[in-house]
């Protein structure tokens, strides 16, 4: 993905499923379109929180 459809995702009132390249669930919580990074929650931990290039995110239907 690019860090602008990044971007839409996290700015959309929709929910939309969006994954790592490895197959986990995550939430996108920040993205810095300049630097094309993301800062998401893996999976359901509030914990779990990284900070990945946003090529490495990829948008799924159910």
């Amino acid at each position: 993905m690019n860090a602008q459809r990044a971007k839409e995702i996290y700015d959309s009132t929709d929910n939309i499923a969006v994954q790592l390249d490895d197959g986990q669930s995550v939430w996108i919580e920040k993205v810095d379109v300049d630097n094309g990074v993301a800062t998401v929650q893996v999976g359901g931990k509030p914990t779990d929180v990284q900070t990945v290039g946003v090529e490495r995110l990829k948008e799924y239907s159910h």
